[in-house]
């Protein structure tokens, strides 16, 4: 049989590729602890899962709106009004069959052959695939763990030309934890409206910032420039609704119209269970999100502690999200010589399972997931820890 160009020059997800091998050694018998995968280790909170029963038992499993239920639309809508003090309408708004979905879905919407993205590295490892797939030119922009991973617009404007069409910015990072100030995002923002450069903003981890640090959005420039800005969230994170599969975009309502029209002939609409279930995430209050984030602050602080003592590591401190991304180019020698070498020999000698700064466009680090409970970390980077120092 033979596959596509496109299907042939698709990489596989190397954090998938980490989880698949410590499944194996753990059918093994072997004892593994898995940093590799981004995924909270909390429960979905019961007011959402008791609304998802209640959709079962009120057989609400049609089909529904292609773009999502006009309800949780709005839900989304009024998320913003709440946190960030703006205007938006359902109209705005389409709900994806997670975040993914969504991404592709603008790439889609907006990419012509020849148009050109630019993606901060280190970078999310769907972000190239997906615009690759819909027919553009990646243009990678450098930031390194020296600069705290941070691009300036100098940084960012050495890559532009007449034919880039997106920026992507992540804030709060993955891999890297980053989180850009809004004074930061602003000028960001200001550079792709002057450029006029679609900024393609996500911000799925928006609700995961400790701290003394402050999420910086571009939901502000998007409500008064909706045609050069779009917003990228979704429960996944925010609610631990992982397999639920809800995102959402929030975007111009033509382009919205269109991006719809491209999900009527994909996936349709997603599952009307999980949309009643994001509904009640998005309409109940966030304290249960706050107790995560809690905790995630206190892993974040517990694995800075251990890993700064790291003789030869340079590890920036990450404002949000649940990773950690250590350069450990400084250990390179003859027992590991990059980050797979590196993450292969750690997963095969001590059983922890990490990600290869290489999927993320960064060959110096390696991604640690700290979305795990404080004693199941704390083992994992005192194996990693013996196996670096022995």
């Amino acid at each position: 049989m033979v596959f596509s160009d496109r299907i042939a020059q698709l990489a596989s997800s190397a954090t998938l590729a980490m989880a698949t091998r410590a499944d194996e050694l753990r059918a093994q018998g072997r004892d593994i602890i898995s940093l590799s995968v981004g995924e909270p280790d909390f429960p979905t909170p019961d007011y959402i899962g008791d609304a998802a029963k209640k959709a079962i038992d009120e057989h609400f499993t049609r089909y529904t709106a292609q773009p999502g239920i006009t309800p949780l639309r709005a839900a989304v809508a009024g998320y913003f009004t709440r946190e960030y003090g703006i205007a938006a309408e359902a109209a705005n708004v389409i709900i994806t069959n997670g975040g993914k979905q969504g991404l592709y879905n603008a790439f889609i919407a907006l990419i012509n052959p020849g148009d050109e993205v630019i993606i901060p590295a280190p970078y999310w490892v769907s972000y190239p695939a997906m615009a690759e797939l819909a027919g553009a030119k990646v243009v990678y922009a450098k930031a390194s763990a020296d600069v705290g991973f941070k691009l300036s617009v100098e940084a960012l404007e050495a890559h532009r030309n007449p034919r880039t069409k997106i920026l992507v910015l992540n804030s709060p990072s993955n891999p890297t934890g980053v989180c850009y100030t809004q004074a930061e995002v602003d000028a960001i923002a200001a550079w792709c409206l002057e450029k006029n450069i679609i900024l393609l903003s996500d911000e799925i981890y928006d609700q995961l910032v400790y701290a003394p640090a402050k999420m910086g959005s571009v939901a502000r420039w998007w409500e008064k420039y909706p045609e050069h800005f779009i917003v990228s969230g979704g429960a996944s994170k925010t609610f631990a609704m992982t397999g639920w599969r809800v995102g959402y975009l929030l975007a111009d309502k033509e382009l919205i119209k269109a991006m719809t029209r491209f999900q009527s002939h994909t996936t349709a609409n997603i599952c009307s269970i999980s949309q009643r279930a994001a509904l009640a995430a998005y309409t109940g209050d966030l304290s249960v999100v706050a107790t995560m984030r809690t905790a995630f602050q206190r892993r974040r602080d517990l694995a800075m502690e251990r890993i700064s003592r790291w003789e030869g590591v340079a590890c920036p401190k990450p404002d949000g999200a649940f990773y950690i991304f250590p350069d450990m180019h400084g250990l390179y020698g003859s027992r590991f010589t990059d980050s797979i070498s590196l993450c292969e020999r750690i997963l095969e000698e001590t059983g922890v399972a990490t990600v290869p700064g290489a999927a993320f466009g960064d060959d110096n680090c390696i991604r640690l997931s700290y979305a795990v409970s404080d004693e199941v970390l704390s083992a994992a980077l005192q194996r990693i820890e013996e196996y670096l120092y022995r």
